[in-house]
């Protein structure tokens, strides 16, 4: 894939409250041939200034949970993609920050090539989960008949994975080769035939009929 800096490289851009885990996210991609260093911030919330000044292909974000259990969502800019590295979130957090477009979530102690992959594969514009974080999410629906994905188009099976690559209906469109009244449409039947609230549920449905794999 293209580079869309133009070079040969993948710019990351690392955010962590931790000097250590900041300092030890620095090694990690420095030491990767294919991966480039082009900032470093201590503040999570500073992420969306800085990334429209350094333009990082991907962002590498490690989150720490406050004393009362809760942890905010960065705010990526610039079209970079993010990878969150979190501890134990929970199904409403992921299924929210799916939504919000973040896509990849791993655990904080992932190990180096856990990350570089999760980065290589989001910057390919895939979503990648660790398997903990795909288990919990996906049991908050309840169990489908085949008949739920039988159900499906070939084509509604083609948005509902574009969903889950976190796109736009314009973006769908433009892919696609169609009009956005017509991705509309098709969202809209989709969530009808699985009995979907949102598209986030129906891509989390989809991921558990094995639809959608990550």
């Amino acid at each position: 894939m293209t580079k869309r800096n133009g070079g040969s490289d993948i710019r990351v851009l690392i955010a962590a409250a931790s000097a250590v885990r900041r300092a030890g996210l620095e090694a990690l991609i420095q030491s990767a041939p294919s991966l480039k260093l082009v900032g470093s911030l201590p503040r999570i919330e500073a992420i969306a200034v800085h990334a429209t000044q350094l333009h990082p292909d991907v962002i590498l974000a490690d989150l720490e949970v406050k004393s009362s259990g809760s942890v905010r969502l960065p705010e990526a800019a610039g079209g970079a993609a993010l990878v969150a590295l979190i501890d134990e979130p929970s199904p409403d957090w992921t299924a929210h920050a799916l939504q919000k477009g973040v896509k990849a979530i791993l655990p904080r102690d992932a190990g180096m090539d856990e990350i570089t992959a999760a980065i290589h594969a989001t910057h390919a514009g895939l979503v990648l989960l660790d398997p903990e974080v795909t288990q919990d999410l996906a049991a908050r629906v309840p169990a489908l008949p085949l008949t739920a994905s039988e159900d499906l188009t070939r084509r509604e099976i083609e948005v509902l994975r574009m969903l889950a690559e976190g796109l736009g209906n314009r973006q769908m469109a433009s892919r696609l080769g169609i009009s956005d009244h017509t991705i509309k449409f098709h969202v809209s039947s989709i969530l009808d035939k699985l009995g979907a609230a949102s598209r986030t549920e129906a891509v989390t449905m989809g991921i558990r009929m094995g639809i959608i794999l990550l």
